[in-house]
């Protein structure tokens, strides 16, 4: 797959991500946006497969965010 792609998936599911982040979509979006701007210019490949790593990282971290929100709510569901 190339890199474009890669950065293009990325950026789509970071922001399915962000439809559940705590401060807001928009607020979300608006970060998220000026992320990728910021890094558009980069053409070293070595220093894009780190850009994508990092991105990889926040995925997986905010899948981790929202996992544990989900337990806490059914965790106070449940228990008091």
């Amino acid at each position: 797959m190339s890199q474009r792609s890669t950065v293009v998936k990325l950026y789509k599911t970071l922001l399915h991500l962000g439809k559940d982040y705590p401060q807001g979509y928009d607020f979300f979006r608006s970060r998220l946006k000026n992320a990728f701007l910021k890094n558009k210019d980069v053409q070293d490949p070595k220093q894009l497969d780190e850009l994508i790593k990092k991105g990889d990282y926040i995925v997986k971290e905010l899948e981790a965010l929202y996992m544990l929100k989900k337990y806490r709510t059914l965790k106070r569901r449940y228990y008091d």
